[in-house]
């Protein structure tokens, strides 16, 4: 038993001995290929190889690339949105960062780092690649992945060949529609004005600020159903984009917001905007000179995004649909000049005119303090679908504002308040005033009770004026009615006498 102990002792030293020796030699070829081989065919030497293993292997790697040719890879910032916060036992470096004013974290894969995802039951894995280039003189302009860029970024997706089906009509689309949905639920709400210095270059015509504005419908000074209405008028057209295609319309909603001033506009905007995390693009008609102008702004705005349009009234001089008014020439060249001035028509086609279908998920809202002043055109179903009457404040929403303003539900002056409330003509903004002007609950009501004595006072004579007016008018047009017909009768009579 001990001679076989000693032999098989003395062939495992051998056998030891043996792969020092192999792998000492490895070590040597490999520090010499390193000094002597260049770089290139060390390369081409070890993808051959792996090439070669890769024969016998059951799984597939896909290659998703940061850019495809001068675009970007939707897959590829799909997966990076999708892969952030997926953090597995054997996560070891991720990525963190944040914008100036943004509110949410970024998180991201680190170079080299792996995440395995398991999704319905199929095992992923996932690989960040970010390979440095050389700079050189000549690349290819038409591919951002070319040595144009100093690194080149990937991920590699490894799975098991059976699955390659599974993987590219389920799986893919998948992590496409969950990076959407993520982007938008963490996104920052901003607000887009236009600089009209760069209106010319569709990248830089918005200038955005992110938006801060508490408003949502809680805060609303709103009557109840009215405010459930757009809510579920909102609810309803986001989730209806199959029925929009299906039916062949843009994929748009309409808003006329109209009543006077202080009745709240602003904050419905602000509160849609917040209820559906768009952005708001505040578009100034009064600064675009053209109708060609108009569709460049307009081609440049997002999908979900609420485009504004205040006081459309008076922001902008409607011209005829069809105009018998020359156009003027250029002198210098003869051709007819484009008029300054954004028109009718150019305004109408841009509501419902084919380039509203490039774009999807749309809100478009136009204020005004004057409905009555618009062209029966705008008001059509299409173009605003929906109008909204922002009215003097009810007695509804004041109790709103008193729960907002001095957290307070109820009050012996509360009755009292709303009696006037009803029957004068007092917008929310002027009673969130009167409610801020102090903190002690008492004093501040008694003010706005008061406030409401003589607001109501004042409407009382400015009817009376109005009325005063009007009956002057009336009798004005009267008496020059009547001496048109004295006139008239006096030229009968000399006619008949001649």
């Amino acid at each position: 038993m001990s001679e076989s102990a000693d032999s098989k002792l003395a062939t495992a030293k051998t056998v030891l001995t043996t792969l020092g020796s192999v792998a000492a030699t490895a070590m040597v070829v490999r520090s010499v290929a390193r000094e002597c081989v260049p770089q290139e065919l060390q390369d081409y030497f070890y993808s051959g190889i792996w090439r070669f293993l890769e024969r016998f292997s059951n799984q597939l790697t896909m290659v998703i690339d940061e850019f495809d040719g001068l675009e970007k890879n939707e897959i590829y910032e799909a997966a990076e949105v999708y892969l952030g916060p997926k953090i597995t036992p054997t996560t070891r470096r991720l990525k963190i960062s944040r914008q100036e004013k943004e509110k949410n974290f970024k998180l991201s894969m680190e170079k080299g780092e792996e995440i395995t995802d398991v999704y319905n039951g199929v095992k992923l894995n996932w690989v960040w690649i970010a390979r440095k280039v050389e700079t050189r003189n000549f690349y290819n302009p038409r591919d951002m992945n070319s040595t144009l860029r100093s690194e080149v970024r990937s991920f590699e997706l490894t799975f098991h060949k059976k699955h390659q089906d599974f993987v590219m009509n389920v799986y893919l689309p998948f992590i496409v529609d969950e990076a959407k949905l993520r982007k938008h639920e963490k996104k920052t709400i901003k607000i887009l004005t236009v600089d009209y210095e760069q209106m010319y270059d569709l990248n830089s015509a918005w200038i955005s600020a992110s938006l801060d504005h508490p408003a949502n419908f809680d805060t609303l000074a709103m009557d109840s159903e009215m405010k459930a209405m757009i809510m579920d008028d909102l609810d309803r057209f986001v989730q209806r984009k199959d029925y929009y295609r299906k039916i062949g319309k843009a994929w748009k909603r309409g808003y006329l917001l109209y009543g006077p001033p202080g009745t709240g506009k602003s904050s419905l905007i602000a509160a849609i905007a917040n209820y559906l995390n768009f952005d708001i693009y505040d578009l100034e008609l009064t600064e675009v000179r053209r109708n060609s102008d108009l569709r460049k702004l307009l081609l440049s705005t997002a999908n979900k995004s609420v485009l504004v349009v205040e006081d459309i009234d008076c922001t902008i001089e409607f011209q005829d649909r069809v105009s018998n008014k020359a156009v003027p020439v250029d002198p210098e060249s003869g051709n007819h000049q484009e008029e300054n001035k954004v028109t009718l028509s150019g305004f109408l086609n841009f509501i419902d005119g084919l380039w509203s279908s490039c774009g999807d998920e749309r809100i478009i809202i136009f204020t005004t303090n004057h409905k009555e002043k618009l062209d029966p055109a705008l008001l059509r179903p299409g173009r605003m679908d929906v109008h909204i009457h922002m009215s003097y404040c009810t007695p509804c929403g004041f109790k709103i504002l008193a729960a907002n303003y001095l957290n307070i539900k109820d009050h012996i002056l509360f009755k009292e308040i709303e009696a006037l409330i009803a029957t004068t003509q007092v917008t929310p903004a002027e009673v969130a005033e009167q409610l801020l002007k102090t903190d002690a609950v008492d004093v501040t009501l008694q003010g706005l009770l008061d406030f409401l004595h003589v607001k109501r006072k004042e409407n009382e004579e400015t009817k009376a004026k109005q009325v005063e007016v009007e009956m002057k008018d009336t009798e004005v047009a009267n008496l020059k009615q009547d001496d048109d017909e004295k006139e008239e009768a006096k030229e009968v009579a000399e006619q008949q006498q001649s």
